[in-house]
């Protein structure tokens, strides 16, 4: 199994955009509110995607536009920061800067998913500066972005495979094989996936065993419902990233398995 220190504690609850779905965090969802929930529960993993303003601004915002949950339009990569940081998400909640979130939160540990083009060299700046080596994830569903990020951090932080690249593990042992042979850490895959308009199941537990045999973990995304956590970590894996940040925590305590601070 992989040594990294980010992945040590298993299994690892993830709160995903700092629990988008938890009442206190409705309508907050990526904002340093959510975040502080997530931390108050005793979470020291959070999820957050990244993207690039026009100016080499990394900022803490699942969109490529500001239009669905602020009170400003436009595409992020098109706009200097010192135009996004005026927008507002929910009741007077600004766009964070991911450097923000590291200082506001010493110690806490990021997976984070790289959004658009640019984010991969100014995360590792961000990396480097800060000494975050140990304390974040990083993945993409855009192969350039991870493997460009992989290239300049050297092997030094632990990453996840793309989506494309998890997926294709239900398909065939010749592409699973392959698959199983990418330098990530961890495989985060969703628990089904529609493949031609008929739904997969992708978390099996001959997937898990399988990872693991190649020393890769496996987290599952989103997953906001407590019976199929049960049913997921009964099938063995190593982490799962919800918005019901306060039902996964109960699922996890219950079974004696929170990894969080209590």
């Amino acid at each position: 199994m992989t040594s990294r220190p980010y992945l040590a504690a298993t299994p690892v609850a993830l709160a995903h955009r700092g629990g988008a779905l938890y009442e206190p965090n409705l309508g907050f969802e990526n904002t340093m509110t959510a975040f502080r929930h997530a931390v108050e529960l005793g979470y020291t993993h959070i999820e957050t995607d990244v993207h690039a303003t026009r100016d080499g601004r990394l900022v803490a915002f699942h969109d490529d536009h500001l239009d669905r949950v602020s009170d400003m339009q436009g595409r992020i990569r098109t706009l200097d920061w010192e135009k996004v940081r005026w927008a507002r998400v929910g009741h007077g909640e600004h766009i964070p800067l991911l450097a923000e979130v590291v200082d506001t939160f010493p110690g806490i540990k990021l997976n984070i998913d790289l959004k658009a083009p640019r984010t991969a060299e100014l995360l590792w700046e961000l990396i480097e500066q800060r000494g975050l080596h140990d304390s974040v994830c990083v993945g993409s569903f855009y192969q350039r972005e991870i493997s460009t990020f992989r290239k300049v951090s050297a092997g030094r932080v632990a990453t996840a495979a793309s989506h494309v690249g998890t997926v294709l593990m239900r398909f065939g042992p010749r592409a699973l094989s392959r698959v199983l042979r990418t330098p990530a850490d961890v495989f985060q895959v969703p628990p089904t996936h529609v493949v031609a308009g008929r739904e997969v199941t992708v978390v099996t537990r001959s997937l898990v065993e399988a990872a693991h045999h190649f020393g890769k973990q496996v987290h599952a995304w989103t997953v906001d419902d407590a019976a199929e956590m049960h049913r997921l970590l009964d099938l063995g894996v190593d982490g799962l990233v919800s918005d019901r940040i306060d039902v996964l925590k109960d699922v996890l305590t219950e079974r004696n398995l929170w990894t969080g601070v209590s």
